[in-house]
């Protein structure tokens, strides 16, 4: 699995991309360390956020 750190420090395994029925916006599937499981956009997941001023990935790639 791939794994991405979020922003706020937590680690979550991609489990998998997916599509919304009710509008079929592509969303991504993600399970974080303590085994819940996640949706979000996928634009969301790969947007950039404001951080004390500066712009950084919502979600990194983490090894």
């Amino acid at each position: 699995m791939v794994r991405y750190r979020h922003y706020k420090g937590g680690v979550y395994e991609l489990v998998c991309e997916a599509v919304l029925e009710a509008d079929h916006t592509p969303v991504m599937v993600y399970r974080g360390q303590d085994g819940a499981v996640w949706v979000r956009p996928k634009a969301a997941f790969f947007e950039n956020v404001v951080v004390d001023g500066v712009a950084v990935p919502r979600f990194s790639p983490h090894p």
